[in-house]
C-alpha cells in the first residue's frame, strides 16, 4: 500500500508537535523576538528547481540524489502553490470530493511535484542539534537530505518538523522534496476551496544546542477576583548530547511590554544522556494587566538555560497575556465579563499567491477587521498561518482556533460517518488536533479550539475533545454537529435563525451559551438581517454573537483576451465538478477592497449606540457598547442637517462612559423645528489618538437620528357618491353613476374595470411571490 493511501500512516520520522522557540546567544536579542535576527534560523525560502508530473509513478526515483542533474528543471517559488504557476489547475468544490470517494485511495492520475535545492551549513553550526520544520505542505510530501529519506508527512495546514543532524554535512547540503496533490489526508480537508497543491508556507531550519528548552506550555490567567494573576509554566528540557549534563540553570523571567523585569524563577537541572526533563512551576503577579481583545497587553517571557559557570548557552523568549475564559450561569465569559463575537470565518486566500498568503496581506486582512470592529476570527477550517496568531496577540482579535479537519464529501454517500465513526481513522484526528494544540498554545488570543467543521459527529471528535481537555483546561471547546452537547462546551449552529437561536438556549434550560459560528452569508449584495440577529444578542445574555460567513472571496486574478482584469471562480479553469461562485461570498473582495457588506456589519457591530431620549429638550442618550473599555479615547461630534443640509454642528465633551454605561447630553439646538421640513441628527465617533491599527480621526461609530420628517400625511379620497354592491354565484359587482368594478369569485381577480364606459384593464392583475434570485438562492435553482 502506498503511504499516501494508508491512513494509518500520518508521518515518518516528524518529531512531536511543540512550540517552536528560536534560540539566541544573548537575552537582548531574545528578547526582540525576530526570528530572522537569530545567527541559528537558516530560511529555506526562495527559488527551487521544480518539475510537475501527472502521476508519483512518473517521478525518476533518482532525482533526490546529490549528484542528479535538474538543470533543465523549472524554477518555483517556495513558498507557492504550483498551480498558481501555471502547473495543472485550480479546482473549487464546496462539499464535493474532486475524485470518487473511496477512502483512503485516491486516483492514480495524482498530480506530484518534485522539488531541489542547495543550502550550505557553516561552521557556526558545529555541535549543534538541527531542525527542519515545514510549516504547510499540501497533501502529502517526502523529503531527503543529501540523498537519504529523512522523512514523511500529511496535514496540509499543519506544521510538521524533523531532526535532520545526522544527515547533514558541513557545507553544501541538498534538499530535495515530493509532493503529492492527493492523499487519504485529503478526505479529511475537504474544506470548501481551491485545491491547491505545493509546499506554500514558510520551510526553515533551526540548529539548538545540545540542552536546550524543546517545549513550553505557559498559562497566563487571573484568581476569581480577576485582580491578581498566576503564570503556570511547564517546561521540557531535553539532552540531545552523549553525555550527561550537571548543574545547570534555567532562568525564568517575566517582563512587562516595556521591558521591565516583573519576576525571575530559577530552577537548576541535570540531564541524563538523550533524555527529556519536565519541570513545572507558577509565578505569581500582583495586579497584572489584563488581556483582551480590546486591551490586548502582552508580557514578555524570557528563558535562558545556564551552564554550570554561569556560561549563557541560548536565550529564547515568548510573549504571554492574562486571561480568563469561562462559562458562568450559562454566559461565556472574559476575565469576568461578558463579552459579543462581533466575529469572521478567514481563510487564507490570495487572488496571486492561492494560500500562501504573503505578510502584509495578513497584516492588511488583520487591519481592515479591527477598523471595522470586528473582535473575532475563526481559522475556518484549518489552522491559519502562523503569523497570523502573532498578529491577532499584539492587535487583540479573538481567535477560534479550527482544526485542518472536514469530511464534508462523506455527506454525498450513504454513509456519512465512514471516517468520523470509524476508529481506524481515530490517530488521524488525534494528529490533527495534537498538532494544533501544541504548536499555538502560547498564544493568549486563541480563547476557544474547535475540532475542526462539518465533519458530522462521531467517536473521533470524542477522543479530539477528550484529550484536548486533558491537555488544555484554559480554553472551551467548539464543534458545531454535536448539537446535543457530549463533548463541547458551548452551543453553536451554522445559519441558525434568531428564533432557532432561542429555541436553542432553551432546549437547554439557559445552562450554555450560544454562538453563530457562521451566519448571514455575505454572498452577492450583502447577507441582510444583521439588526434582527444584533438585537437578539444584545438582548438575550446566553445568545452572544457569531462569526460571518465570510471574510475575502476567493476569486483568482485572471485577465481576458483583452487585458481586462477580472477574478475567475469554480469551472472557470474548466474543474469539474465545481461550485461556481460559491467561493466569492466574502465581505471584501479578492483584493482586499472592502464590500458594502463590510460597512453594514461594522454599523451593526459598533461600540456606541445613541438614542433620543427628549427631543424638545435636545437630550440624547449615549451607551458604551464596549465589552471592557472606557469611551474616553472616543472623541464625539454632532452635526443638524435641514433638508440635508448642516445648519448647526459642536462637539460632545469627554466621553467619560464605562462598558455597559449610559449618558445623556444635551444638544446646544439653536433652531426650531418647523413642520414643513426635514430635520436630522448625525452623531459621530472617531478616535482621539491613532494606535497601532488606525489613525487619529479614524471613524469607529455613527447614528443618525430623525427629528422632524417632511414626508406628507394622506388621508383617503372621499366623494361622497353611493356605491352599490351586487353578487351572484361567479362574480362581484361594484357600481356607481359612471363606474363598474366586477371581481370573478371563482379565480379571485378583477376581471373588469370599467369608467364612463371605457374598459380599463384587459386582465386583472394576479399574484405573484417570484423575484429575480441572488446569488445565495441559485445554487438551490434548477436550470
Amino acid at each position: 500500500m502506498n503511504d499516501w493511501e494508508n491512513h494509518k500512516i500520518t508521518g515518518k520520522n516528524r518529531i512531536a508537535a511543540r512550540n517552536l522557540l528560536i534560540p539566541f546567544d544573548n537575552e537582548k536579542e531574545a528578547l526582540k523576538t525576530d526570528k530572522k535576527k537569530s545567527p541559528y534560523f537558516k530560511s529555506l525560502n526562495g527559488t527551487w528547481k521544480f518539475k510537475y508530473h501527472e502521476t508519483p509513478f512518473h517521478v525518476d526515483d533518482r532525482f533526490s540524489k546529490p549528484d542528479y542533474d535538474a538543470e533543465n528543471w523549472d524554477n518555483l517559488a517556495v513558498p507557492s502553490n504550483w498551480q498558481m504557476h501555471g502547473y495543472g489547475k485550480p479546482h473549487y468544490t464546496n462539499s464535493n470530493f474532486p475524485f470518487p470517494c473511496d477512502p483512503p485511495r485516491v486516483p492514480t492520475e495524482n498530480p506530484t511535484g518534485c522539488y531541489r535545492r542547495n543550502f550550505f551549513i557553516d561552521s557556526s553550526w558545529d555541535g549543534k542539534e538541527i531542525f527542519i520544520r515545514f510549516e504547510g505542505v499540501d497533501s502529502a510530501f517526502y523529503f531527503w537530505i543529501n540523498g537519504k529519506m529523512a522523512g514523511f508527512s500529511k496535514g496540509s495546514r499543519i506544521p510538521a518538523e524533523f531532526n535532520i543532524t545526522k544527515l547533514l554535512k558541513k557545507g553544501a547540503n541538498c534538499i530535495a522534496a515530493q509532493v503529492m496533490q492527493w492523499s487519504d489526508a485529503s478526505y479529511v480537508e475537504d474544506q470548501d476551496m481551491w485545491w491547491l497543491s505545493g509546499i506554500f508556507r514558510e520551510v526553515y531550519l533551526v540548529a539548538v544546542p545540545k540542552v536546550e528548552l524543546s517545549d513550553i506550555f505557559i498559562k497566563s490567567t487571573l484568581d476569581e477576583k480577576y485582580k491578581n494573576g498566576t503564570v503556570d509554566v511547564e517546561a521540557v528540557l531535553t539532552n540531545y548530547g552523549n553525555g550527561e549534563i550537571k548543574n545547570h540553570n534555567m532562568e525564568f523571567t517575566l517582563f512587562d511590554n516595556n521591558e521591565k523585569e516583573i519576576k525571575t524563577h530559577i530552577q537548576k537541572f541535570s540531564l541524563k544522556a538523550g533524555t527529556d526533563k519536565k519541570i513545572s512551576f507558577n509565578i505569581e503577579v500582583e495586579k497584572p494587566e489584563h488581556w483582551t481583545a480590546e486591551t490586548p497587553y502582552l508580557y514578555k517571557v524570557l528563558v535562558t538555560i545556564k551552564d554550570s559557570s554561569g556560561n549563557v548557552v541560548s536565550a529564547k523568549s515568548v510573549r504571554t497575556g492574562f486571561r480568563n475564559i469561562e462559562i458562568k450561569n450559562g454566559v461565556m465569559m472574559v476575565n469576568g465579563r461578558r463579552i459579543l463575537v462581533r466575529g469572521v470565518n478567514r481563510h487564507d486566500s490570495h487572488p496571486d499567491e492561492g494560500r500562501a498568503v504573503p505578510y502584509e496581506t495578513i497584516l492588511k486582512d488583520i487591519l481592515l477587521m479591527k477598523q471595522h470592529n470586528i473582535n473575532t476570527v475563526r481559522t475556518s477550517h484549518y489552522p491559519n498561518a502562523p503569523e497570523f496568531y502573532d498578529l491577532c496577540d499584539e492587535y487583540g482579535l479573538y481567535v477560534i482556533a479550527e482544526a485542518d479537519l472536514e469530511t464534508h464529501g462523506t455527506g454525498r454517500t450513504s454513509n456519512p460517518l465512514m471516517i468520523s465513526d470509524n476508529p481506524e481513522w481515530e490517530d488521524v484526528y488525534l494528529d490533527r488536533m495534537k498538532r494544533m494544540v501544541e504548536s499555538y498554545k502560547n498564544h493568549p488570543s486563541i480563547i476557544i479550539w474547535s475540532l475542526g467543521n462539518e465533519s458530522f459527529f462521531g467517536r473521533n471528535h470524542k477522543s479530539m475533545a477528550e484529550w484536548t481537555r486533558s491537555r488544555d483546561k484554559t480554553r472551551l471547546i467548539h464543534y458545531d454537529r454535536d448539537l446535543k452537547m457530549e463533548t463541547v462546551d458551548f452551543l453553536s449552529q451554522m445559519y441558525a435563525s434568531p428564533e432557532m437561536c432561542i429555541e436553542r438556549v432553551k432546549e437547554f434550560n439557559y445552562k450554555y451559551p450560544f454562538i453563530l459560528c457562521e451566519y448571514a452569508h455575505a454572498m452577492g449584495n450583502g447577507p441582510g438581517v444583521f439588526k434582527e440577529y444584533w438585537d437578539l444578542f444584545y438582548s438575550n445574555e446566553q445568545i452572544q454573537g457569531g462569526c460571518v460567513w465570510e471574510w475575502v472571496d476567493h476569486g483568482i486574478r485572471q485577465f481576458d483576451e483583452n487585458g481586462k482584469e477580472y477574478f475567475a471562480y469554480g469551472g472557470d479553469f474548466g474543474d469539474k465538478p465545481n461550485d461556481g461562485n460559491f467561493c466569492m461570498d466574502g465581505m471584501i473582495f479578492p483584493d482586499r477592497t472592502p464590500s458594502p457588506c463590510l460597512a453594514e456589519y461594522k454599523k451593526a457591530i459598533q461600540p456606541v449606540h445613541v438614542e433620543i431620549k427628549d427631543l424638545k429638550k435636545g437630550i440624547i442618550n449615549i451607551l458604551n457598547r464596549y465589552d471592557f473599555i472606557n469611551m474616553k479615547h472616543l472623541q464625539g461630534s454632532w452635526h443638524l442637517l435641514l433638508d440635508g443640509k448642516i445648519i448647526e454642528s459642536g462637539t460632545i465633551p469627554e466621553l467619560d462612559i464605562a462598558s455597559g454605561k449610559n449618558m445623556d447630553f444635551k444638544i446646544p439646538f439653536k433652531n426650531k423645528f418647523d413642520e414643513k421640513s426635514e430635520f436630522f441628527l448625525n452623531i459621530c465617533f472617531i478616535l482621539k489618538e491613532g494606535n497601532i491599527w488606525a489613525e487619529a480621526g479614524h471613524s469607529v461609530a455613527f447614528d443618525q437620528l430623525e427629528l422632524k420628517s417632511s414626508l406628507p400625511k394622506f388621508a383617503p379620497s372621499v366623494s361622497g357618491e353611493k356605491m352599490n354592491v351586487s353578487e351572484d354565484n361567479n362574480m362581484i359587482k361594484l357600481n356607481t353613476a359612471n363606474s363598474e368594478i366586477i371581481v370573478d369569485k371563482i379565480y379571485g381577480v378583477l376581471s373588469s374595470w370599467t369608467v364612463n364606459g371605457a374598459e380599463l384593464i384587459r386582465k386583472g392583475p394576479r399574484m405573484n411571490f417570484w423575484r429575480v434570485p441572488i446569488d445565495n438562492d441559485r445554487r438551490n435553482i434548477d436550470d
